[in-house]
């Protein structure tokens, strides 16, 4: 295992010797990098996600028909008149006086246009005690919801004057202002809270405010130069405000974690009696390393979202990728520098209180805990093992689905309760099926006998109780079909009515019209697509991001085991993780908690994100901590003591990056939005998870029961590239350090 090659080997120790000698010229190109970046993206401007990107399949023909023919369909909003006994009906006067009321009170504010009353529509319920105003927004459907409070606050006026019914809007406009508000919100409190508890739990670890502001200010500016970066590559794929903040969320992970790693390990040096020029050169050549193969790891686990096919998931997984590779870049260059320019004054802003406890060398809780791993290997290893698989069985029945309005917001909204109102009077009615109907001639007697005869089989087919209406777009041989589904807000029942529809109505009726085409979308549709297509592109995203995980663990350690050992190791925290979520939000165990509901799914997206974003950010804890254990083994220490002595000197790192990671995930599980509280409790408890349970007892465990055989790999893959540089200090420490029997552990 021995290297006694004395030279300065490999990229990241290249970059932060360069760094730390041309030091302003380093600072300077990075402070040049981020501000080029972010105007160059200013000027460029961002590109997002079109509607016919969105999804392959029914849901995106649909849209690129519409976006074809130039049709702009406005933004449909409803208000429900509806008695709040059994007192009144439709057909008496005080009913028709507020509707009579309602439909004056929308068109006066001149945001409006296509009304109708219910009594021209039919858009009366079975019992006769509820009914539907319906418009539609002028304007941008894109941007209905900026301008729809004027026509709220006219509903809330008419509601104010007849009591005893209940007066209440609802629609795409309404929903989208209400989704708008709660998500900006939720993330202003994310954003706000997020830097603050990073650096708090900085200022801890490190006890001195200026090495506590470096890794937040490298994080920062990394991510401000991913935003620039973002609005230039979304002219090749577009962007999203989703994957914008995905990237904001693994920027301050990953920027945090990996300054924290190379300024830890260039304090350890300097406390363990080497000068500051050879202290960075070690941590150049050792945790900067380790952070370039990290990072690598990463931005390969964030590609496998390009694999998915789905234009959302293909523009958060560029962003993060593109956000890791800056900070990566940003850790082996600038940092090495701003570390040479401040030498000692690193240390300024220190916190007394914190002092003597930092000096007390080991961590003696990870210290006492691997006393009892590496006494009791087997044991250790049967009870980890046996508890995360307990843990991750819930996951076995997880069942994915978009979440609706109800189920996102539970009943802290008051629009949700007029959401499930109109539901149960309307079945289907807030969230209808669209069927875009094109033809040569939409006007030919046999489109027309057709589209008829879909709207009649669609009710008589037990889809849809109606009404089914039909708008006609005759320039441009188009039909728009709305199709109330029966199942409403319940997803399962709603997605059997929308099979009918496509696998019975449709060939019967449209079906046989040739040159005819009907793609049906809408929100079950896009849901159902959605699902369908995300879990096609499962396997090759799996796969991908393993095997290519497995080959750079291979190149990077040159050891088999290791390899094999890391993808296993990663996967059983991804599962736990899944079995928590499942536990949790479809169950409800434990819901209350954390503030959740159980809403008897997970979101359709969640699994696959969570998967690529956790087996990325796992091989941050993983490579730092066998990079040390293999660092102590080339320097001629057992594999016994180099598992100790790698594990006791990283717990203070891992321990400070993971509570900052779950810190700032916990914060996401505060949000209202159930998919955000889903989103922060998933990485959240992996991490948590992958941090404690995974490196503290089974790494060390598994690594003690294997031996010698840690190292193994097989004399045909003795070949292959050696991308092991710079792993023992004794390579690019200067004479004068003290010995090779390891330094001073300080964590």
């Amino acid at each position: 295992m021995g290297n006694g090659d004395s030279r300065v080997r490999g990229l990241a120790a290249r970059a932060g010797g360069w760094s730390a000698r041309h030091r302003w010229a380093a600072v300077g190109i990075w402070v040049l990098f981020v501000v080029l970046a972010m105007g160059l993206g200013s000027a460029a401007g961002r590109v997002d996600v079109g509607d016919s990107d969105q999804l392959k399949g029914e849901t995106s023909t649909a849209a690129r028909i519409i976006e074809d023919a130039g049709i702009e369909e406005p933004a449909g909003e409803s208000v429900l008149v509806q008695a709040k006994d059994g007192g009144l009906t439709a057909t008496d006067t005080a009913f028709r006086s507020a509707v009579t009321a309602v439909v004056a009170a929308v068109e006066r504010t001149g945001e409006v246009t296509n009304v109708t009353s219910p009594y021209e529509s039919g858009t009366i319920s079975k019992d006769g005690r509820s009914a539907l105003v319906r418009f539609d927004m002028r304007g941008d459907s894109d941007t209905a919801g900026e301008r729809v409070e004027p026509v709220l606050n006219a509903v809330e006026e008419v509601q104010k004057e007849h009591e005893s019914l209940r007066i209440e809007e609802i629609g795409g406009a309404s929903m989208m202002k209400t989704f708008d508000d709660a998500f900006g919100d939720d993330f202003k409190k994310a954003e706000y809270s997020a830097v603050p508890v990073a650096l708090g739990i900085l200022l801890i670890a490190f006890g001195a405010l200026v090495a506590a502001l470096l890794p937040v200010a490298l994080a920062i500016t990394a991510i401000m130069a991913t935003m620039g970066l973002m609005g230039l590559v979304s002219h090749l794929q577009p962007m999203s405000d989703t994957a914008n903040s995905v990237m904001l969320l693994v920027g301050l992970a990953v920027g945090v974690d990996y300054c924290l790693f190379y300024l830890r390990r260039e304090r350890e040096e300097r406390a363990a009696g080497r000068d500051a020029r050879t202290a960075l050169r070690i941590a150049a050549a050792t945790s900067g390393r380790a952070i370039v193969v990290s990072g690598v790891t990463v931005c390969v686990a964030m590609a496998g979202m390009l694999f998915t096919g789905l234009a959302e998931f293909e523009a958060m997984g560029l962003a993060s990728l593109m956000v890791v590779a800056v900070a990566m870049v940003g850790s082996v260059t600038v940092l090495p520098a701003l570390l040479s320019l401040l030498g000692e004054r690193v240390e300024k802003g220190r916190l007394p209180f914190l002092r003597e406890r930092r000096a007390g060398g080991d961590s003696r809780f990870w210290t006492a805990v691997l006393n009892r791993v590496l006494a009791r290997p087997v044991l250790s290893v049967v009870v980890a093992t046996g508890a995360l698989l307990a843990v991750a069985a819930p996951a076995v029945g997880m069942k994915t689905q978009n979440l609706t309005l109800d189920q996102e917001f539970g009943d802290s909204l008051p629009i949700v309760q007029t959401y499930n109102r109109v539901n149960e009077a309307f079945p289907g009615g807030t969230e209808p099926a669209e069927v875009v109907v094109r033809a040569d001639d939409i006007n030919a007697p046999e489109v027309k006998a057709a589209l008829a005869g879909f709207r009649e089989q669609a009710i008589a087919s037990g889809a849809s109780r109606g009404p089914v209406e039909i708008t006609l777009h005759d320039q441009q041989n188009v039909a728009l079909v709305h199709v109330p589904l029966v199942g409403g807000s319940d997803q399962d029942k709603a997605g059997e009515s929308l099979d009918t529809l496509r696998d019975e109505v449709r060939p019967a009726t449209l079906g046989g019209v040739d040159g005819v085409e009907a793609p049906i979308t809408g929100q079950v549709a896009g849901s159902k697509d959605f699902n369908d297509q995300l879990v096609g592109s499962v396997v090759p995203v799996f796969a991908f991001v393993v095997v290519f995980a497995f080959l750079l663990m291979l190149l990077s350690f040159r050891s088999l085991t290791v390899a094999i050992t890391s993808i296993v190791l990663n996967l059983l925290s991804v599962g736990a993780a899944y079995g928590i979520l499942v536990a949790v939000f479809q169950h409800g165990w434990g819901a209350s908690l954390v503030g959740a509901e159980g809403v008897g799914a997970i979101v359709t997206w969640l699994p696959l994100f969570l998967f690529v974003i956790l087996f990325g950010l796992s091989m941050d804890y993983h490579v730092f901590v066998v990079s040390r254990i293999r660092e102590a083994r080339m320097r001629g220490r057992s594999t016994h003591e180099a598992i100790r002595h790698g594990v006791v000197t990283t717990a203070g790192v891992v321990t400070s990056a993971a509570v900052i990671m779950v810190a700032v995930f916990a914060i996401f599980g505060t949000l209202s939005m159930q998919s955000m509280k889903q989103m922060g409790v998933g990485l959240a408890a992996a991490v948590l998870i992958d941090a404690t349970i995974i490196r503290g007892v089974l790494l060390p465990a598994v690594m003690a029961l294997l031996g010698e055989r840690n190292w193994y790999l097989p004399k045909w893959l003795h070949r292959m590239p050696d991308l092991t540089h710079d792993e023992s200090p004794e390579a690019v420490a200067a004479p004068a350090a003290r010995d090779g029997e390891g330094e001073p552990v300080r964590v």
